[in-house]
């Protein structure tokens, strides 16, 4: 099977043509050499995909013919992606998150200009 069939099959990309640009662009790999969408892919293959910013790792553990629902998509995959990259995902996801208090309605232009103040800040900073 193509590889850019099987990732849309194991529901890692969205469409099939997303997984074969990813795979033009360079962004899927096995055993550091990028793939090209029509390369096969075989039983016990070890695929990096590049979804920035996470580098997902999965292992084929079985070639399907169509795409599966997505409680099924263990059977076909293994997922090899150490906990450190997701962890990484859940702090960027809490640092570009502003918590409010409920029901205190919706901000005003000057809690906006503080907001903005506060992420151009936070920017400046990162870098």
């Amino acid at each position: 099977m193509r590889i850019d069939k099987w990732l849309w099959c194991v529901r890692i990309y969205k469409t099939r043509s997303l997984a074969a640009e990813a795979c033009d662009l360079g962004k899927v790999t096995r055993d550091n050499v990028t793939m090209k969408p029509s390369k096969e892919v075989s039983v016990g293959d070890i695929i990096t995909i590049n979804l920035n910013p996470l580098k997902k790792t999965v292992k084929v553990k079985e070639i399907l013919k169509n795409r599966v629902g997505a409680k099924d998509v263990a059977t076909y995959m293994e997922d090899l992606t150490p906990q450190s990259e997701y962890d990484k995902i859940q702090m960027m996801h809490d640092m570009m998150f502003e918590k409010r208090d409920s029901h205190i309605g919706r901000p005003t232009k000057k809690d906006r200009r503080n907001i903005e103040k506060f992420k151009n800040a936070e920017n400046d900073s990162i870098y």
